[in-house]
């Protein structure tokens, strides 16, 4: 865009545009409260419009007018942004969205396919029988990201269940004071992801040889999983368990919470 280049031409276009509405009474202060800057930057910049020949202050009912000069200037600069809008406005009306998903099979452009979620993640399918549908962008290989538009109707997911364990602090013993066998037994539950928080954790999972998915932002990382229906087990020593159970309650996620300290 040619128009507002330099710095203040905006601003200069618009206080132009407040005294040509010719309200007889428009004062300095109206001015920079409708486009809120300070008074101080409506006179220098109404001083400069004056001595460019743009504005005529002064004289008649009117503090302020907008001279032949300025309403050329005015009505070039004015095109030039509806333009600029309209090619905006333009650009934004084709726009597509474009959501990623992993191909189920070999998929051409243009072909509609169902959508479902499996252990998280976002798949695509010829298969349609499911609530959710798509268009493909661009040709797949089957286990290839494939690129999707049109998105419409709605994916089947129920949120996943989380489990806390909470763990001795190392002042209460750490992982020595841990209940192993009530641990072994509730992550040979089955779960989908394995989170851990803080050092005790981190000793148990490597002395019970259990893979940790994610130890950093935990409960950021718990909530995200959950949501995309997976079942987590989360080690969380202590007053730890609180900045993850507050987490989970604000996003309405069920959760239990098992103490494995032992008696």
């Amino acid at each position: 865009m040619k128009i507002f280049k330099k710095k203040g031409e905006l601003t200069r276009f618009q206080i132009l545009g407040e005294i040509a509405r010719n309200e007889p009474h428009l004062r300095q202060k109206d001015i920079a409260n409708k486009l809120g800057i300070t008074i101080q930057a409506v006179s220098e910049n109404i001083k400069s419009l004056v001595e460019e020949g743009y504005v005529e202050s002064g004289g008649g009912r009117f503090r302020y007018k907008i001279t032949k000069k300025g309403i050329e200037r005015i009505k070039k600069e004015a095109l030039a942004l509806r333009n600029y809008s309209d090619e905006v406005l333009e650009t934004m009306n084709s726009y597509k969205s474009v959501w990623p998903a992993i191909a189920e099979e070999d998929l051409e452009s243009g072909d509609e396919v169902g959508l479902y979620m499996r252990d998280g993640t976002l798949y695509a399918s010829k298969n349609k029988e499911v609530n959710a549908h798509a268009e493909v962008l661009s040709s797949a290989m089957a286990g290839e990201d494939v690129a999707l538009i049109g998105l419409g109707g709605t994916i089947e997911l129920n949120p996943g269940n989380v489990v806390i364990l909470v763990l001795p602090t190392v002042n209460q013993g750490g992982s020595r004071s841990s209940d192993l066998e009530k641990i072994i037994e509730v992550y040979q539950r089955g779960f989908d992801r394995v989170g851990i928080m803080g050092t005790v954790s981190r000793a148990l999972v490597d002395k019970l040889e259990i893979k940790a998915d994610f130890e950093f932002a935990t409960p950021q990382s718990t909530v995200a999983a959950a949501k995309r229906g997976l079942d987590v087990l989360v080690f969380a020593v202590g007053k730890m368990k609180n900045s993850i159970t507050n987490r989970l309650d604000d996003e309405g996620i069920h959760y239990t919470l098992e103490d494995v300290r032992k008696s």
